[in-house]
């Protein structure tokens, strides 16, 4: 998954992810009864970016996806994926706790 045609493939959970992100800001804009031309013109891209943003493309850029978001006011949402990090704080805690023993 490294080479440079790599970057267009996912694995299918990891797929099907990006898929409904892109499905989900497709009904953002429906929502806002925002057009592609709309959404298109505020985030400065070609709106065949904004329709590979909606079909969940692993080949768009994530800023791309981050400026689709900031039309619909979304854009801290972004912030709040790394934010929640399960896994992480539980293997801190799993160690904390280690050492207080």
């Amino acid at each position: 998954m490294t080479s440079v045609a790599g970057h267009k493939k996912l694995f299918p959970k990891q797929k099907k992810i990006l898929t409904t992100f892109g499905e989900d800001l497709f009904l953002a804009m429906k929502r806002r009864e925002f057009t592609k031309s709309l959404v298109a013109e505020r985030t400065g891209l070609d709106p065949k970016t904004i329709t590979k943003v909606f079909n969940g493309d692993p080949g768009v850029a994530i800023g791309a996806y981050l400026k689709v978001m900031a039309v619909f006011g979304m854009e801290s949402n972004f912030a709040d994926i790394a934010g929640h990090d399960e896994l992480g704080s539980k293997l801190q805690d799993m160690k904390l706790l280690e050492k207080k023993r």
